[in-house]
């Protein structure tokens, strides 16, 4: 298989072969999860203003080269306010939503055809000199979106302003799986033919919602949300995310975002997101690294510490072959795990292994091992590896272990700042103690429960 356009791009743009490879494996569990999924991408008006759009353009063509299904959806307040005011028509809303007369909604029209055009164009453009140069994207537009009135809400009429009925899956998952990308519009129709003008987050989550999306991804104009003491927002369930709607510390804008980001989840779509489009490659960085740049809200935790299943074996050894490589952990095979998956637990971030470690009992003296605790690098320092270890901890008293030993070379001082005392060879299970690799030296901690 021909190595994809991008990376070779990428291997061109890093000096060092290291980082490159670093970057790579990185990724590349991402890119597995990702493949064949389908991303709705909202994005609202303001980005074109912003002059946003090349941009998003190339990030949202790489994703499509990388085999994912892509569904764009944009929104056209500025541009529609812009229509208003050249026309002298007065700009109307209620709870903020806009009340759509026969003048508001020919101005929505030409905005949201002029959007079209303009987006069509991003995707038609070559995107020379960026790694899609010359990549032929077909990007999809039509009467995709069933809409009804959304009528008269507390005593005001919103006349053309409607809410979406359906979605046609039918039309629209054929041109995903041949390969090209579909653009809705804020815009829907009735059987009869009228034509209402939509909100871009009602038709995102409906799209996302009938296309059994993986993900929806909002690229917004709000910055990073943050609950009332002021601390960023990064991941929420559902629930969570209800709660901080209903503490009312949100701004508008933001708040309306996760209302529908909460929609979406409640209805099946597994993950939103809510990103800043002021930071540069915010899609990107939001579903290729582990932290993002936005708010993820998900219907259950995200994050996911279990005991281990033979699917997890794979990922296990990707975890613990670089230190098995440097003699930090003693070598096992592929083999030896699969048998012994049943002492291994592992810690699951939006189904990507991040740590792990085992618990190897002995019965007889009440005491067992933990071995093979490691957590990924990128994410040493976000306190995975002291979750591990209260959850091995949990796992050896409901056995009715009284104490908890390791044997390490390089890690003691993690573990001693955590309750484990220095003790001696003759102080392991006897059974272990005919195990002791003398080369190795490894000094014995061991904690009691």
């Amino acid at each position: 298989m021909r190595c994809p356009v991008f990376i070779l791009y990428i291997m061109c743009e890093m000096e060092n072969p290291n980082e490159f490879v670093q970057w790579l494996r990185s990724v590349a569990p991402y890119i597995h999860a990702f493949r064949g999924k389908t991303f709705v991408v909202a994005f609202p008006g303001e980005l074109v203003t912003a002059g946003a759009l090349p941009v998003l353009a190339q990030d949202l063509s790489l994703l499509h080269a990388l085999g994912i299904k892509v569904v764009i959806v944009h929104g056209s307040r500025p541009q529609v306010e812009e229509q208003l005011a050249l026309r002298n028509v007065e700009a109307r809303f209620h709870n903020g939503l806009r009340i759509t007369d026969i003048a508001a909604l020919e101005c929505a029209k030409e905005a949201a055809g002029e959007l079209r055009l303009d987006i069509e164009a991003a995707f038609s453009q070559g995107l020379p000199n960026t790694p899609m140069a010359h990549a032929a994207i077909r990007i999809i537009s039509g009467n995709f979106v069933t809409a009804r009135p959304l009528g008269v809400i507390d005593g005001a009429d919103l006349q053309l302003t409607g809410v979406v009925r359906k979605i046609d899956y039918d039309t629209i998952h054929p041109i995903l799986n041949a390969g090209g990308l579909v653009l809705l519009s804020p815009l829907g129709f009735s059987p009869t033919g009228e034509a209402f003008n939509l909100t871009m987050e009602d038709v995102a989550v409906a799209a996302a919602i009938s296309l059994r999306a993986e993900k929806l991804i909002f690229i917004s104009e709000t910055p990073l949300m943050k609950d009332a003491g002021e601390t960023e927002i990064r991941e929420l369930s559902s629930h969570q995310a209800q709660a901080v709607l209903d503490s009312g510390c949100l701004p508008a804008d933001s708040a309306f975002y996760l209302q529908h980001a909460i929609k979406a989840c409640n209805a099946g779509v597994p993950r939103a997101h809510v990103v800043p489009f002021a930071t540069d490659g915010s899609v990107l960085l939001e579903l290729f690294t582990h932290d993002g740049v936005g708010t993820m809200i998900s219907y259950e935790n995200l994050e996911s510490l279990r005991e281990a299943t033979i699917e997890d074996v794979g990922g296990i050894l990707k975890l613990i072959e670089p230190l098995e490589n440097d003699g930090t952990l003693v070598k096992r095979g592929r083999e030896l795990i699969e048998r012994e998956i049943h002492y291994f637990s592992v810690i699951e971030h939006d189904g990507v292994i991040f740590g792990c470690a085992a618990l190897y009992p002995f019965p007889t003296e009440k005491m067992a091992e933990m071995a093979c605790l490691t957590v990924n690098p990128e994410v040493q320092a976000q306190g995975d590896g002291e979750r591990i270890l209260k959850h091995m901890e949990s796992r050896a008293r409901a056995a009715g272990f009284t104490k908890l030993f390791v044997l390490t070379t390089r890690t003691s001082h993690w573990f001693l700042r955590r309750g484990f005392v220095h003790a001696t060879v003759d102080d392991l299970p006897k059974d272990r103690q005919h195990m002791y690799n003398w080369q190795r030296k490894s000094l014995v901690l061991i904690k009691t429960l």
